[in-house]
């Protein structure tokens, strides 16, 4: 069987496992969502990787010598229902690429990422972004068991903190911070995160 090294050798309406996505070459970048492959925005901007290079600072210094650990995208995570125990690559239809998360639990972490829900999840959004990406995401990490998501507005400066709530299996919105707020995760409440400093020299 050909490698695959072009998106054009798919099929883009069919459905494809996380054992087929490990084996493409593609020069773009792609996640599995449900099966389906869908594309990933361009290149991050500036203002992107500024304020993702910031929270990689902070985060290192937080957890350096903890249990948890703190990834950034490229960093291939691989969800399904939080009701099922661990899957196998052909099992699995869904693999995303957030752009920082937190794994607290070591056992899901191997060479190819992260299998299972990750505890805490970032996402820096971009003009690219669409609302159905982000709706589509937002479902995704509940029925997985992300517990934290936080969305991160660059040009709004605002970030949205999502809890999950155990009992629904939904998120509830727990917090918002703009300005010169102080964010604070709810997973970990000693972490101080300065939004004026988070969004320093981001124009």
């Amino acid at each position: 069987m050909a490698q695959i090294t072009q998106l054009s050798q798919l099929d883009l309406s069919a459905s494809y496992s996380y054992a087929d996505y490990v084996t493409w070459r593609l020069t773009e970048a792609v996640e599995l969502i449900k099966g389906k492959i869908q594309l990933m925005s361009p290149a991050p901007n500036v203002k992107h990787q500024r304020i993702s290079w910031q929270l990689g600072g902070v985060l290192f210094n937080y957890f350096d010598r903890k249990d948890c650990a703190a990834f950034s995208a490229p960093f291939d995570v691989r969800l399904y229902d939080r009701t099922k125990s661990l899957l196998a690559n052909k099992d699995i239809t869904t693999v995303v690429q957030p752009d920082v998360c937190v794994i607290c639990d070591q056992e899901k972490l191997d060479e190819q990422g992260c299998n299972g829900a990750p505890d805490w999840i970032i996402e820096i959004l971009s003009k690219g972004n669409s609302k159905k990406e982000v709706k589509i995401k937002h479902a995704l990490y509940a029925e997985s068991g992300v517990t934290e998501y936080w969305l991160i507005y660059p040009y709004e400066e605002v970030i949205h903190q999502f809890v999950l709530n155990d009992e629904t299996g939904q998120y509830h919105l727990h917090n918002s911070y703009a300005g010169d707020d102080v964010a604070v995760p709810y997973l970990f409440p000693d972490l101080a995160i300065d939004l004026s400093t988070l969004f320093k020299d981001v124009q």
